[in-house]
C-alpha cells in the first residue's frame, strides 16, 4: 500500500520502477484520479472558507438585528453544495484507494531483474540427491501402493485436488507438524500461535490478498469471511492497528494451520498428487521487525526454514526470486526447492519474504522508538513471512527421496521419535486393522 501524497508526487517513478511488475494497473486512472481529489480537495476547502465567513456575516447581521434570511438561504445552499461536493470526493478516494491497493510491492535493489522464473538466481545449495536404483516412482505411486494416500476417495467426498492420508501417512504428517513447531519454538526462538482459519475482509486487505485476489480465495456463502490461504494472513493481523514498542521488536511467531486456496490460475498444473491442493497443512514463520533489520531477519527466517530440510536430510537449493516472479506484497524473497527424484528438478517448498512496511501501512502496524517515547511519532514496522515448511510437498519429499527397491519408504531418524519408534513404512505394517 503507498502513502497517497507519495504516489502523486512520484508516479511516474513508481511505474517506471515496477516495470513489467506493475503491467496490469491502471496507471492512467489513477493519474486522472489523484489530480481530480487534489481538485475537489482545494474546491471542498475553498467552499468551507466561504462558509466560515458567510456564517460569520450571518451572525454578525442577526446581532445587529439587520434581515438575515437571504445570508441564511445562501449559506444553507452552500452547505448543500458543500455535501454534495464531499459525497463526490468520498466516491473519488474510495475508488483510488481500490486502485493504489491493487500496486504490487517496489522490488529491493538487491532483487535480480529478470521477467520470469527462468531468470530467477541460484543462492546456494545443500546435500546431494539420493541414489535411487532404477527410475524413481512419483510420490502419487508409492502413497498409493503403500496405502497411505488415496486420491480416489477425496475425490468422492470432495472433489479434485484434495487428498486422504491414511495410517502411517496421517501419522506422517502429524510428526512433521510436531517436529516442524519444536524446532522453531525450542532451537529458533518462535512463539507458537493457533489462529482462526476464517477471517474478516480487513485481515485479507492487510497482507494483500484483497482486492486484487479475491478469485484465489475460498468465501462463506452466508458471511463476510475467508478462509485463510496461509497462516501468515491471520498472524501478521494480530498487531493490526496497533503500536508496538521498540523494545518488544523483533517478534517472531510461527503456527500451524490447514490452508484453503483455490490455485484459480493453476488449471492443468500438477493435476496429481499433493503439490497443489485445495486444503493442505503448512508451519509458517511470521516476524515483526525495526525497518533497518528487516533484511539480517530475512536471512535469519530463510535459516531457519533451511534447518527443517537438513534436519530431515533433504537435497535442496535456495533461489532468490527475479523481479518478474516477485509476489504482489514481496520486496525480496526466497524460495527453497526441494529436490524430487521423480521429477529429476527442484520443486518450492518455501517461500520466505521481506514485505519491509508493505503490509503494515495496509494494516496499519507501527512501533514507537524509545527517543520518542514523550511525542506521537511513530513508523511502520517491517513484516516478514515464510513456510516453515509446506507440510504435504515435505511429505512428497520424503516419499520420494527415502524410497526403497522394495517399496517401502525410510523415516528421516530427525522424526522416528514423532512416528512411536517407526522407522519404515511398508504395506504390510499399513494394513488397515481386523476391525
Amino acid at each position: 500500500m503507498y502513502d497517497l501524497r507519495y504516489l502523486r508526487e512520484h508516479l511516474d517513478r513508481v511505474r517506471a520502477q515496477l516495470g513489467l511488475r506493475g503491467a496490469d494497473v491502471a496507471w492512467d486512472d489513477l493519474r486522472k484520479l489523484i489530480e481530480e481529489r487534489r481538485s475537489l480537495l482545494s474546491q471542498v476547502e475553498q467552499l468551507r472558507h466561504q462558509l466560515r465567513k458567510g456564517s460569520d456575516e450571518v451572525a454578525r447581521l442577526k446581532r445587529e438585528k439587520q434581515p438575515a434570511d437571504d445570508a441564511t438561504a445562501a449559506m444553507k445552499t452552500l452547505g448543500d453544495r458543500i455535501k454534495e461536493m464531499e459525497d463526490w470526493l468520498q466516491a473519488v478516494e474510495t475508488r483510488l484507494a481500490d486502485l493504489a491497493l491493487r500496486i504490487p510491492n517496489m522490488p529491493h535493489e538487491s532483487v535480480p531483474v529478470g521477467t520470469d522464473s527462468a531468470q530467477n538466481v541460484e543462492v546456494r545449495r545443500w546435500g546431494s540427491p539420493p541414489a535411487i536404483p532404477g527410475t524413481p516412482k512419483a510420490h502419487w505411486e508409492i502413497g498409493e501402493a503403500l496405502g497411505i494416500l488415496d486420491f480416489n476417495r477425496a475425490a468422492k467426498i470432495a472433489g479434485a485436488r484434495f487428498a486422504v492420508l491414511l495410517g502411517l501417512g496421517a501419522k506422517l504428517e502429524r510428526a512433521l507438524i510436531a517436529y516442524m513447531l519444536d524446532l522453531h519454538t525450542t532451537r529458533h526462538g518462535y512463539r507458537e500461535v493457533l489462529p482462526p482459519l476464517l477471517v474478516n475482509r480487513a485481515t485479507m486487505m492487510g497482507t494483500g490478498q484483497l482486492p486484487k485476489f479475491e478469485d484465489d480465495l475460498f468465501r462463506l456463502r452466508d458471511d463476510d469471511l475467508f478462509l485463510i490461504p496461509t497462516a501468515e494472513v491471520p498472524i501478521t493481523n494480530l498487531h493490526r492497528e496497533e503500536v508496538l514498542d521498540e523494545e518488544a521488536l523483533p517478534l517472531r511467531y510461527t503456527a500451524y494451520t490447514p490452508c484453503f486456496r483455490r490455485e484459480a490460475g493453476s488449471y492443468g498444473k500438477d493435476t496429481r498428487g499433493l503439490i497443489r491442493q485445495h486444503q493442505f497443512n503448512k508451519v509458517e514463520l511470521v516476524v515483526f521487525t525495526k525497518p533497518e533489520a528487516s533484511y539480517e531477519e530475512l536471512e535469519r527466517l530463510t535459516r531457519n526454514a533451511e534447518a527443517v530440510l537438513q534436519g530431515l536430510g533433504l537435497h535442496y537449493r535456495v533461489v532468490a526470486l527475479c523481479t518478474g516472479d516477485l509476489g504482489f506484497s514481496a520486496a525480496k524473497t526466497y524460495d527453497l526447492e526441494v529436490w524430487l527424484p521423480s521429477q529429476g528438478l527442484f520443486r518450492e517448498i518455501s517461500s520466505c519474504s521481506n514485505f519491509e512496511a508493505f503490509q503494515a501501512r495496509r494494516a496499519n502496524i507501527r512501533f514507537r522508538s524509545q527517543k520518542a517515547k514523550k511525542d506521537a511519532r511513530t513508523d511502520f514496522v517491517h513484516t516478514l513471512n515464510g513456510s516453515g515448511l509446506a507440510v504435504g510437498r515435505t511429505v512428497v519429499a520424503i516419499l520420494e527421496n527415502y524410497q526403497q527397491p522394495d517399496g517401502s519408504v525410510l523415516i528421516p531418524e530427525a522424526l522416528r521419535s514423532y512416528m512411536g519408534g517407526v522407522e519404515r513404512i511398508t504395506a504390510e505394517e499399513n494394513r488397515q486393522p481386523e476391525m
